[in-house]
């Protein structure tokens, strides 16, 4: 019997130009090309996968402050999963490994239990879908609160866009957005809104498309601007026009965006995370903030979903 690679059960999907991998551990993209043309930042079947690339959040997308919470009347204490910032990072089930409900060679629909549990003591079923078509790749998650109480939610995606050659200095990013949460330098804690182009807005201000250069980003941001089916979309492309963009509806007012900055220069700015989220960072304490933070809650034996595509420009 063949070994399970280390990024779990590797499901393999084909329509049209498009290929995608999806990897049981955690619902990940691992791959998706088009023409051969990577459209993320892949990794290995068997290797550890690296900087959440790919990965499904849940219960709650980015971060969680000193890991500290309160809902329904009691303080809740969750494990610190950026121990160098000290928050809980991207939720509960981005190492469980999701068993295969459906399949087909488009698609594939996983499904994964997050127990209840001391710090979050829901049982939440977590179903989603990986869609290949016309449109580029579509997935939907579906969390159904199989508990006797409300519980608070929010999720998102994890995908690192790459454009084309090179790397995100030289990549031309649009993205409709008027408003990005400040945080503090060392720890990026929410410290309030401000609108794009308020001070720095060569860094900030995207909305008309320019290069982002040497812009260095790991904010969320609001106030997105919708087409006409009410869609938000990102787009990354480079010099010759090509790219990829991320397309997201109403389930999601939320977008980080960070421009994958690490130490050490042979990993740095490979890729531009694109995050849609139905939810702010520090979502789960949005009491302690004067704008909506978009936490959703989940009443006993009710579902709540949201979408996003990636498709190839």
């Amino acid at each position: 019997m063949a070994r399970t690679p280390i990024s779990g059960t590797q499901h393999c999907l084909r329509a049209g130009d498009y290929e995608a991998v999806i990897a049981s551990v955690g619902a990940t993209l691992r791959t998706l090309t088009y023409g051969g043309r990577d459209l993320v930042v892949p990794f290995e079947a068997d290797e550890v996968r690296p900087a959440h690339r790919g990965v499904t959040l849940a219960p709650w997308p980015n971060r969680v402050v000193d890991g500290r919470y309160s809902f329904g009347g009691a303080q809740r204490q969750l494990a610190l999963s950026e121990p160098a910032r000290g928050h809980a990072l991207h939720g509960l089930a981005v190492w469980l490994d999701y068993d295969a409900v459906d399949k087909g060679p488009d698609h594939v629909t996983l499904e994964a239990t997050i127990p209840a549990q001391t710090a979050y003591p829901w049982r939440i079923v977590v179903r989603t879908t990986f869609s290949l078509g016309p449109d580029g790749l579509t997935q939907t998650v579906t969390a159904t609160n199989d508990s006797d109480s409300p519980a608070p939610w929010g999720t998102g995606p994890h995908p690192y866009l790459v454009a084309g050659d090179g790397r995100v200095d030289g990549w031309t990013l649009e993205l409709p957005a008027s408003e990005v949460l400040a945080v503090t330098d060392d720890r990026l804690i929410p410290t309030g809104l401000r609108p794009v182009d308020a001070d720095d807005a060569e860094r900030f201000d995207f909305r008309a498309p320019r290069t982002i250069g040497s812009a260095e980003i790991d904010h969320a941001y609001t106030g997105l601007a919708r087409d006409a089916a009410g869609e938000a979309v990102v787009r990354v492309t480079d010099a010759s026009g090509t790219g990829v963009a991320m397309s997201w509806g109403a389930a999601c007012p939320w977008v980080q965006v960070h421009t994958a900055d690490k130490p050490d220069p042979a990993v740095s700015r490979l890729g531009l995370a694109v995050e849609p989220m139905t939810c702010a960072p520090d979502a789960f304490n949005a009491d302690a903030y004067d704008y909506d933070a978009g936490l959703i809650v989940i009443e006993p034996g009710a579902s709540a979903d949201a979408s996003w595509r990636i498709t190839a420009i």
